[in-house]
């Protein structure tokens, strides 16, 4: 859908924002899951609910039939009637079979670090529950009940942000998950609704008992990508609007700096047909459409500019080239966490119709740590593309009659302007950069006695992906402090006042309106968004543009709404 949308010249699939409680429940157990729903159940508390399909049950439970007849046949099955990884060699007694299950948990118990943050928790457990129930688990209904009942109530184990290398899946994080849906000991918490407190308590206030694993639950549970997964999800969720905004952001500066939009004529792009190239120069020419601040070329005419080059800078000029392997490199990602989201990533599988089970490794996270690693190295370059265009608009020699440092009043000799902003943009893009590195490929190979001896990052990945998002989500309320001043600025220039609403084109109107409503800084004719230096504390605007941006607020709202209705 997305590849057609770009031949289209039509806007990427972006999420809908500010999803309430009071929308369609979610339903597990036939249907494919979306990043989208994903993110409902994670962050906004959507119900979840079990399909009401006879078939989806008889699986589940010929699954689980076919483990209690193996155990009692003593047919070999890896983790059923064999020890874990290197000790798969160690036949287990059919006696043993259940302890084995429940020791499982025990030793996995070794996270260390942070607590995740608890969507991602919540996103893991929707995506084990999605797993599950293709019936090829040998797991009870039982648990996965207990999973939609935790998730309902808003009961979310807490969870460490070190302890799988996303080999045999997220064998550490999901111990958690498991210990507390178990009710195994007090020494596993969780979140209910905002109150900490020991498993064993939260099943009591929801009227449940502890519970012993069965044959292959354990493995079942905690073998498998679910918590990389929800993470990757939530990230992409988040990347896609990030990228929305930062096509904003630019369609602000480049007003700002009295940009051309002949760059983005179609004529151009249709001999370079790169579906993201040819969406983002359509993107960018809705953006600037109607507005007053740019040099309306699309007829095709130029001319001298004085000091200035008779076409933008690269930065401008080649936004396309440069914005479209990005939006199609999200969007392929994308495409592959929705696999993984849809997939069944425990081992062994049991194959009910054949009465068999395989041996295999759905387990290992590799499109998860490859894609997430590609993500940060995209947010790296959107940063760096965003720095190119903030050092543009504060240099005199290039922002074609801009104060330096977008000063405001500069009859007041002491203003130094967004000089200090721009320094602490200076200071995050490098890192975001650094983000970018890989670490897929920086595994060991001594992992678990050998016997994981490959193994995918991707938890990590994942979790840095997290961090990278909110570093950028910094950088972008920096990025849009300074759109908003050089608007103002450059209003000055052209009508005499400093209200840009008059001169932006409709589609940024909304989006510097919303800025200004964030930061509580209402537009005027007399003054632009910064006048004097003493005037406002800067870091509280960045901290209440992120604020927004991370609670999908105001600004998130309508750069989604700007988007959607660029068709």
């Amino acid at each position: 859908m997305f590849t057609e949308s770009l031949k289209q010249s039509r806007t990427i699939p972006l999420p809908k924002l500010g999803v309430h409680n009071s929308e369609a429940a979610v339903v597990v157990g036939n249907s494919h899951l979306t990043i989208d729903e994903v993110v409902r159940v994670a962050r906004q508390g959507t119900q979840v609910l079990l399909i009401d399909d006879d078939n989806v049950l008889q699986r589940i439970q010929a699954s689980q039939d076919y483990i209690t007849n193996a155990v009692e046949s003593g047919k070999p099955i890896y983790g059923v009637t064999s020890g874990f990884g290197g000790m798969a060699n160690i036949p287990i007694s059919p006696e043993d079979a259940a302890l084995l299950q429940n020791n499982l948990i025990w030793y996995h118990k070794t996270g260390a670090g942070q607590k995740l943050p608890l969507a991602d928790v919540r996103a893991a457990m929707l995506l084990r529950m999605n797993s599950h129930l293709q019936g090829a688990s040998g797991i009870r209904l039982e648990l996965i009940e207990r999973l939609i009942t935790f998730l309902n109530a808003g009961v979310t184990p807490h969870v460490y942000e070190f302890g799988s290398i996303g080999a045999s899946g997220d064998l550490v994080p999901l111990s958690y998950i498991t210990g507390a849906v178990m009710g195994l000991d007090s020494c596993y918490t969780v979140d209910f609704n905002g109150k900490e407190m020991d498993a064993p308590t939260a099943l009591g206030q929801l009227n449940l008992s502890p519970l012993q694993l069965l044959p292959k639950e354990g493995l079942a549970m905690i073998n498998g990508t679910s918590v990389m997964t929800g993470i990757a999800a939530n990230s992409i969720y988040d990347a896609r609007v990030l990228l929305a905004l930062t096509m904003g952001a630019h369609a602000l500066a480049i007003q700002g700096l009295h940009g051309t939009n002949q760059s983005f004529h179609p004529f151009i792009h249709k001999y370079k047909p790169h579906p993201g190239q040819i969406w983002a120069a359509s993107q960018m020419l809705n953006l600037l459409e109607g507005s007053h601040l740019i040099r309306d070329e699309l007829d095709g005419s130029h001319d001298y500019r004085g000091q200035q080059p008779i076409q933008d800078r690269y930065s401008l000029r080649c936004l396309p080239q440069y914005i479209g392997p990005i939006v199609e490199g999200i969007e392929e990602i994308a495409r592959q966490i929705e696999v993984e989201i849809n997939s069944v990533t425990d081992n062994p599988l049991i194959d009910v119709e054949n009465q068999a089970s395989y041996h295999g490794g759905n387990f290992l996270g590799q499109y998860v740590g490859i894609g997430m690693d590609r993500l940060r190295y995209y947010i790296g370059l959107l940063a760096k593309h965003l720095d190119v265009q903030i050092a543009l608009l504060v240099a005199p020699e290039f922002n074609n009659g801009l104060p330096a440092s977008l000063v405001g009043n500069t009859q007041r000799q002491v203003n130094m302007g967004l000089k200090g902003l721009q320094i602490s943009a200076n200071s995050i893009m490098p890192l975001l950069s650094f983000y970018g590195n890989s670490l897929a490929d920086r595994f060991p190979t001594h992992a678990e006695q050998f016997n994981q001896n490959i193994n995918s990052q991707g938890f990590t990945s994942a979790n840095l992906a997290r961090r990278s998002i909110d570093i950028f989500q910094q950088y972008l309320a920096i990025a849009l402090i300074f759109g908003v001043q050089a608007v103002d600025l450059r209003t000055y220039l052209v009508a005499n006042h400093y209200d840009a609403r008059t001169l932006l084109s409709p589609a940024t109107r909304l989006l510097y309106l919303a800025i200004r409503e964030v930061v509580e800084c209402p537009p005027s004719a007399d003054h632009p968004y910064i006048w004097n230096d003493h005037e406002q504390a800067l870091d509280q605007h960045i901290a209440k543009i992120t604020a927004d941006l991370t609670t999908g607020g105001r600004i998130a709202q309508v750069i989604n709404n700007i988007f959607s209705g660029l068709y």
